[in-house]
C-alpha cells in the first residue's frame, strides 16, 4: 500500500497535519495522497477527554504571555504558533460550523461543551480535502530504504515519500498514547529528552495505604489506583479557591501560584496543584525532597488571623447556644468560620495537635492553627504516573528539528508535531494549541517538499 504522506497517529496533531497536507496539495494543484494511520478504533480519543470532555482546546493570550507557558524551548514553536493562531484555532473551526466561547483565563471551548464536536470537526476538515484515515491499524517498525518510509503494519506494508510521526506522548495509554514515537525517533538518530508525567496529582504522605517497597517503573510513582487512607477519603472531594501554594525542593522555594486546587482520589490536583506538578514530579524523579505549602488566606498576615481567630473562640464560648456542645463540636464551629465546612474532617485529620489536652481539660492551640492557616504543609511523597497525567514532559528534542517546517534535521522528509515533542504547556488549552500549530505546519511543510 502507498501513500505519498503517512501520518502515524490520529489524536489533534495527526489529524490537523492530514488537513494541512491534503489541503496543501489541493491548493497547489498536487494528486497525491494523504493517509493517518491510527491504531486505535476511533480518532482523537485524547481529545475527547481534554477539559473533562468540555474540551479546552485553546487559550487567546498573545505569544508573549502563550510563550510562559510553554515549559520547554517556545521559540522552537513560534515559527508554528505564529503559522496556526489562537484565534486562527477558533477561526478554523467557526468557519466549519462550530460555534466557539471564550471563558475565564482566556480559555476557549466549543459552544456545545461536547469534545466529540471538535474531533468531528478536525475529520470532516481532513477528509473533505481527500485525507484517508485508516483505524485499528498499529505501526510496529518503520524504516527508511531508497528515499522511501517503510511503515509495518499487522494489515500490510505502507510506502510513502513523508512521514509524520504524530504518536502522542506516554499520557493516559488508554487513548493509545504509549511512546511509540520515541523509540523511531531514536532509531532515527533524533533526541529524545527524559520523560515524566506532568500535569499531574500530588500524593502528599499518607494520603494513600500502598507499599512504599514495591517496585516502581519511576522514582516516585504511585497509581492513582491505590487506596486512600483516611486522611485522604477525609480530603477527597474538597475543592480550595484564591489559595496560595507554594513548592519547596530539598528546602528552598521554587514556585509560587495563586488560584485553585482539588484534593481527588489522586492526590492534589486543580489548576495551581497541576501548574506546580511539573517541577514537583521533576525533583521527585531527580531524587528530591519536596513539599507544597498551601496559604489558605492569602494577603493576610498571621498576626491579624491569630487576633481574627481568639476574637471568634470568645464569641463562641458567650454564645448560649454552645451550652449544648462539646468542646469538639465548638472547634468545628471556629474552624467553619474559617474555612469551607468540607475541608473540616480533612484538616482535623491532618492536623490533630490543634486539639490538646484530654477529655475535659481541651484547648486549642491558637498560634498552630493561625500558623496552618498560613502555611499548611504537605510533605510529598510521590505523583500519579503516566496512567492519569494530562501532558508528558520531554520527548523528541526540538533541537532536531528545523522550527520553519518540523522536519528532522538528520532525516530528510521526517517530520513530528505534537505531543511527541518536547513541548509540554500548563494547562488551560495551551498543549492543545501547540498540537493543532505544530500538526499544521508539518502537514503544509511535508506537502510543499512533494
Amino acid at each position: 500500500m502507498k501513500s505519498d504522506i503517512i501520518i502515524i497517529g490520529g489524536g489533534a496533531s495527526g489529524l490537523m497535519a492530514a488537513y494541512g497536507a491534503s489541503k496543501a496539495l489541493a491548493q497547489m494543484g498536487k494528486v497525491a495522497q494523504v493517509t493517518v494511520l491510527e491504531k486505535m478504533p476511533r480518532v482523537g480519543r485524547k481529545i475527547m477527554i481534554t477539559g473533562k470532555g468540555r474540551c479546552n482546546f485553546t487559550n487567546l493570550k498573545s505569544w508573549n504571555e502563550f510563550s510562559g507557558h510553554i515549559r520547554s524551548k517556545a521559540n522552537a514553536l513560534k515559527p508554528a504558533l505564529y503559522n496556526l493562531t489562537s484565534q486562527g484555532m477558533i477561526d478554523f473551526l467557526s468557519g466549519r460550523g462550530l460555534e466557539c466561547v471564550v471563558e475565564r483565563g482566556d480559555r476557549a471551548y466549543p459552544a456545545s461543551y461536547h469534545a466529540s464536536d471538535v474531533v468531528d470537526t478536525l475529520l470532516g476538515a481532513a477528509k473533505h480535502f481527500g485525507a484517508r484515515v485508516v483505524t485499528d491499524c498499529e505501526v510496529s517498525a518503520i524504516s527508511l530504504v531508497d528515499g522511501e518510509f517503510i511503515v509495518e503494519t499487522p494489515s500490510g506494508q505502507w510506502t510513502g515519500k513523508k512521514l509524520i510521526v504524530a504518536t502522542g506522548g506516554l499520557s493516559y495509554p488508554s487513548t493509545g498514547s504509549t511512546g511509540d514515537g520515541y523509540k523511531w525517533a531514536r532509531s532515527f538518530g533524533d533526541e529524545v529528552t527524559a520523560t515524566f508525567p506532568s500535569l499531574t496529582a500530588m500524593v502528599p504522605k499518607g494520603y494513600k495505604n500502598y507499599d512504599p517497597k514495591a517496585p516502581q517503573d519511576m522514582k516516585g510513582h504511585i497509581d492513582r489506583s491505590e487506596p486512600l487512607s483516611d486522611i485522604g477519603n477525609a480530603l477527597a472531594g474538597v475543592q480550595l479557591k484564591n489559595v496560595g501554594v507554594t513548592l519547596y525542593v530539598g528546602g528552598n522555594e521554587v514556585q509560587s501560584e495563586f488560584g485553585d486546587i482539588d484534593f481527588t482520589d489522586g492526590g492534589i490536583e486543580g489548576p495551581v496543584g497541576f501548574a506546580v506538578s511539573r517541577n514537583c514530579v521533576k525533583a521527585i524523579v531527580n531524587g528530591g525532597k519536596t513539599a507544597l505549602v498551601v496559604d489558605l488566606k492569602p494577603g493576610v498576615p498571621e498576626a491579624d488571623i491569630l487576633a481574627r481567630v481568639k476574637t471568634l473562640w470568645n464569641e463562641i464560648q458567650k454564645d448560649p447556644r454552645s451550652r449544648r456542645l462539646n468542646f469538639k463540636e465548638m472547634l468545628r464551629v471556629l474552624l467553619g468560620k474559617l474555612m469551607p465546612w468540607d475541608l473540616i474532617p480533612g484538616f482535623t485529620r491532618s492536623n490533630p495537635d490543634i486539639l490538646q489536652g484530654k477529655k475535659g481539660n481541651e484547648r486549642i492551640d491558637f498560634n498552630l492553627l493561625a500558623s496552618l492557616l498560613k502555611a499548611w504543609r504537605f510533605e510529598i511523597e510521590g505523583y500519579v504516573g503516566y496512567e492519569r497525567c494530562v501532558v508528558t514532559a520531554g520527548g523528541v528534542s526540538t533541537d532536531c528539528i528545523t522550527p520553519k517546517t518540523l522536519e528532522s534535521r538528520k532525516t530528510p522528509g521526517l517530520y513530528y508535531c505534537g505531543e511527541v515533542l518536547d513541548a509540554d504547556c500548563d494547562t488551560g488549552g495551551y498543549n492543545l494549541q501547540v498540537a493543532f500549530s505544530t500538526g499544521l505546519l508539518a502537514g503544509e511543510s511535508a506537502a510543499k517538499a512533494l
